[in-house]
């Protein structure tokens, strides 16, 4: 399954769906066809400034969504809420596809309307995700801040950005809330109005929290460069990753590529790499059926906390270690067990108007 098209003011995604997939389409819902799969994509338009899509539904198929920005920024802020508990792979356009461990299940986007994507679904998993749409002169009398922070203004500009952001557990009961209230009464405006807000106050919670002080100027070919990093960044994780090599393949200087990097996922590469490395751990311990000594060799542990520690000023690639006499399983646990950390992104970019 492939679905490709252009947003622009009069974008209405479910039309699109219904009308290449023969769904039915009817008061702001679209059932998924038996022959595709089970589930539903909602709307749910809370007035006129803002605007909510709800995916829920199971495919028999892979579905790859092809977004294609329009030839001018219009006044959305897009956040895509999305959350999922199944192995889940992401492509960039012209890149590999990666297959993420089932402990990256969730991720904040938050994104300006004229950036492209394709989004990459696979068979035969559950789908939640969540898209809201707000115009930024209401986003910005929402928020109504007292002191001036260089993130948020960012936002609220019109100018290319892209933010992405951890799901704590309190965002995706939220999120849970929604995808399954379906009473229809005379307050259901007012319901998920109050959980869209619940949402936003969550996650600019996050956001604040960020150095926002040396915000860059950033373009679709900074985006896409970034995209490939990432890529190369997870493509394997007994690598750790390497600077100048990372730099010359987005063709930026190292500075501007570590600033980069860090504004738009919230944490420096080796950081992010770390945090995807000791996910991936979990993973293979928890449900790929690895051993200890083999997760420890194949993610390219080193025999103590301290070691892995001491990878992040490394000039070049350590070698992969594996049990020995001295290099027991067990200090491959301990090291596991000395990084632990909270499960990181995977974003998404779809459009509303």
């Amino acid at each position: 399954m492939e679905l490709d098209f252009v947003t622009d003011k009069d974008h209405d995604f479910l039309a699109v769906f219904a009308k290449k997939f023969k769904a039915r389409y009817q008061a702001g819902r679209v059932s998924i066809p038996a022959s595709l799969g089970k589930g539903s994509i909602r709307r749910i338009d809370l007035d006129p400034d803002i605007k909510m899509v709800i995916h829920h539904y199971r495919l028999k198929e892979e579905f790859i969504i092809r977004r294609k920005s329009p030839d001018t920024i219009d006044d959305l802020v897009t956040f895509i809420f999305h959350s999922n508990e199944s192995p889940v792979n992401m492509i960039a356009e012209g890149q590999p596809r990666i297959q993420m461990s089932g402990n990256n299940e969730s991720a904040i986007q938050i994104a300006s309307s004229n950036l492209n994507s394709v989004s990459h679904f696979p068979a035969n998993t559950d789908i939640y995700f969540t898209v809201v749409a707000i115009r930024r002169d209401r986003l910005k009398n929402m928020l109504h801040l007292q002191k001036r922070n260089n993130l948020v203004e960012s936002i609220l500009s019109e100018t290319t950005f892209l933010f992405y952001e951890s799901m704590d557990r309190e965002t995706q009961k939220v999120l849970r809330q929604i995808t399954e209230y379906t009473a229809q009464d005379e307050l259901n405006t007012l319901y998920y109005m109050f959980n869209v807000q619940h949402l936003l106050y969550i996650l600019f919670q996050q956001l604040l929290q960020r150095d926002a002080h040396s915000q860059q100027p950033i373009n679709k070919t900074d985006i896409e460069m970034l995209f490939v990093v990432r890529t190369s960044l997870l493509a394997d994780l007994g690598k750790p990753p390497y600077l100048p090599e990372l730099a010359a393949m987005a063709g930026m200087s190292e500075t501007k590529l570590k600033r980069l990097f860090k504004q738009v996922f919230g944490d420096s590469i080796y950081n992010y790499f770390q945090k995807s490395r000791m996910e991936e751990a979990a993973f293979l311990l928890s449900k790929g059926g690895h051993s200890v000594a083999q997760t420890g060799y194949e993610l390219g542990f080193s025999t103590s906390a301290t070691s892995a520690v001491s990878s992040k000023n490394t000039t070049a690639p350590p070698q992969k270690s594996s049990p020995s006499p001295n290099n027991p399983p067990g200090n491959h646990r301990r090291c596991l067990r000395n990084h632990r950390h909270t499960p990181d992104r995977i974003g998404l970019i779809f459009g509303l108007a």
